[in-house]
């Protein structure tokens, strides 16, 4: 199996599994192994029933997860690649061993909330490390990534997607936050129970959530106004608009939330959601990153044609 196509079933069982945690943590199935790891319940193989089922499911698919996460390890490792893509690779092992620890701490220390958000936050972390590798072109199984941004274009939209991945995080990390301090409905859909502003400590949390999430909104927003003002180009305008659907429907969902009292299914979804919506401005990204690559490689690559040319002459 190749570099990108390991990547990209990383990426889709990353995906798969964080999801999942947020049913893991909706369900109240966090503890279904007891206060052990790697054990569940003193046994290797628990009765599967319940809370422990579900818990148990989580787990398996953390270790499926991790051994292909160590083969694309080794495939970077022992493939003709740059040493950008090796130093990824190795940074992604590192988040895996991190992530590891992390999980092992949460159970054993009862789900402390923020151990679980730096918990979600090193998830995000290690998926953008796979859509990286998935995306990057430099690799021999790899696209071109070719683009006709200039250079200065190219990096203003950079810094742009560098800022929105940031309000990204710090979005999801205050949401896992008030999620596992049960503060989810410290506010209204719109106001603070009789007061617009927050007089409370979750309260506040809650509307700091929320301001990073309108900020984000707004940021894409403008983003995909540019894109079609400034001419980025239709794959950045298709990606911009695809992120612009999508949070604008976190927003409906989220109150939805709100209004049905964390009806699971709909928490859950609303987590799919936002990981999804990190998944296409990361990939963006990386996609404008690449164009980068590219061009300098195509730069190179004319430079020396011309180079040896003139000695021809």
């Amino acid at each position: 199996m190749t570099i990108q196509r390991l990547a990209f079933f990383g990426v889709l069982l990353t995906y798969f599994l964080i999801v999942f945690g947020g049913y893991v943590a909706s369900s109240n199935s966090g503890m279904g192994c007891g206060p052990e790891w790697p054990l569940c319940n003193g046994e290797v193989v628990p009765a599967l029933k319940g809370a422990t089922l579900i818990e148990y499911m989580h787990r398996i698919i953390g270790a499926l997860l991790g051994f292909l996460s160590i083969l694309l390890f080794f495939k970077l490792f022992f493939t003709n690649v740059g040493q950008t893509a090796r130093f990824v690779g190795l940074a992604m092992l590192g988040l895996l061993i991190i992530q590891i620890l992390l999980g092992a701490i949460v159970v054993v220390r009862d789900l402390p909330s923020i151990i679980i958000t730096i918990h979600l936050i090193i998830a995000m972390l290690f998926l953008a490390c796979l859509i990286w590798i998935w995306r990057y072109p430099g690799h021999e199984e790899g696209e071109n990534g070719r683009g006709n941004l200039g250079e200065g274009k190219q990096g203003t939209i950079i810094k742009h997607l560098n800022i929105l991945l940031f309000l990204l995080i710090m979005t999801l990390a205050f949401g896992a936050y008030i999620k596992h301090q049960s503060y989810g409905l410290s506010c209204g859909w719109l106001g603070c129970r009789q007061s617009f502003f927050p007089m409370a400590t979750p309260e506040l949390l809650q509307s700091i959530h929320r301001g990073l999430a309108l900020l984000t909104t707004l940021y894409i927003l403008l983003l995909t106004y540019w894109s079609f003002l400034k001419g980025w180009g239709r794959s950045l305008q298709r990606r911009f608009v695809l992120s612009t659907l999508t949070v604008l429907s976190q927003l409906a969902i989220g109150a939805g939330v709100i209004v049905t009292t964390i009806d699971i299914p709909l928490a859950v979804f609303h987590l799919a959601v936002a990981t999804g919506l990190f998944v296409f401005i990361s990939e963006a990204r990386f996609h404008v990153g690449n164009m980068r690559i590219s061009t300098s490689l195509n730069r190179m690559s004319r430079g020396k044609w011309q180079s040896g040319r003139r000695s021809l002459d």
